[in-house]
Formats: C-alpha cells, structure tokens, sequence
C-alpha cells in the first residue's frame, strides 16, 4: 500500500470514528440550539424535534485487523475507540469498526455503537478515499431513550487523535 493511500485511509477512518463520537456526546449534554420540525403524517404531538450540538471526540485506542490477503484488501478492519468531551469534561464514548469493501478506489463501511446512561445510539457510513475536509455520517437508530433516533453527525478532523462534530439528532 502506498504511504499517500495509507494516510488518506488514516485521515479517512478518524473522521468516520469522529463522527461517530460525537451522536454519544450530543445525546448526553443539552442541547447549544434545537428547533421543531413537524411530521407531515403525524398529529401534532408527534411532531419531531432537532437538536444541534457541538463536541470533541478524543481517541484512546485504534488497531488495524490485517484479515485477508498481505497489506490492505477487502475484509480488512480499523477498530477505534474514543471518548467525547464538551467544555473539557468527559460525556461519553463509543466504538466504531470500519471494513474495507474495496480497495482500488478504496471504500470502507463504518459502524458505530454509542452508549449513554439513557439508551444506546447507532451510526453508519460508506466512506470514500481520499478523505474530504468533512464527512457525514448517519444516525440509524438506537435503543432506550433513543429508539426513535433519526440524523447525521457532521465530523471535521482536527489532528490526528482529536476531531470536531456537529451533531443534528432527530428523536
């Protein structure tokens, strides 16, 4: 594998793993800003609401699972952990595991699973290399308080352990 391709692999995978962190942080804290939007099919009750939040995800453990052929081929895995502060105190943390689908254009699938006290959250991406200056990654669902779960995590690296994210969560 090319050094250009590994570091673009690197940057990539971060970022998914980012913005996934962020969902776990998002849920935990209050929201910074939140507005209604309605469902057209549903009563007034049922309206949804949107809620924005701002957070940084740390990374605490990252391993790459070489599980086919020698160097990158598809199978292969990144697993990265991180933990998520807002205001420098920890909220939260989560998983995530990408697979390599392919590799000439390379393409990873990304799933992430966050736990919170009230219920646990999951997010997933296909991701394209090279990586672009932000991705977005979306919410699937989640159990507990968050069964309902709907919208994206948007994720911008900022070095090569730490990420920003912008959390837009429909419940």
């Amino acid at each position: 594998m090319t050094n250009k391709l590994k570091n673009a692999k690197v940057r990539y995978l971060s970022a998914a793993a980012g913005m996934s962190a962020a969902l776990v942080c998002g849920v935990a804290i209050a929201p910074l800003a939140s507005a209604d939007t309605a469902n057209p099919v549903s009563t007034p009750a049922a309206e949804k609401r949107t809620q924005v939040f701002e957070l940084v995800g740390k990374q605490t453990s990252i391993a790459d699972l070489d599980l086919g052929q020698t160097g990158i081929s598809p199978g292969d895995q990144r697993v990265i952990h991180e933990d998520l502060y807002r205001d420098g105190k920890k909220v939260g943390d989560h998983s995530v595991i990408c697979t390599y689908t392919s590799v000439d254009p390379a393409a990873l699938q990304c799933l992430g699973t966050f736990s919170l006290p009230e219920g646990q959250f999951a997010a997933q991406a296909l991701l394209h290399l090279p990586a672009p200056s932000y991705v977005d990654v979306g919410i699937t669902g989640g159990s507990g308080d968050y069964s309902t779960a709907r919208g994206f995590v948007r994720t911008v690296p900022a070095g090569e352990t730490e990420r920003h994210f912008t959390v837009h969560l429909k419940r």
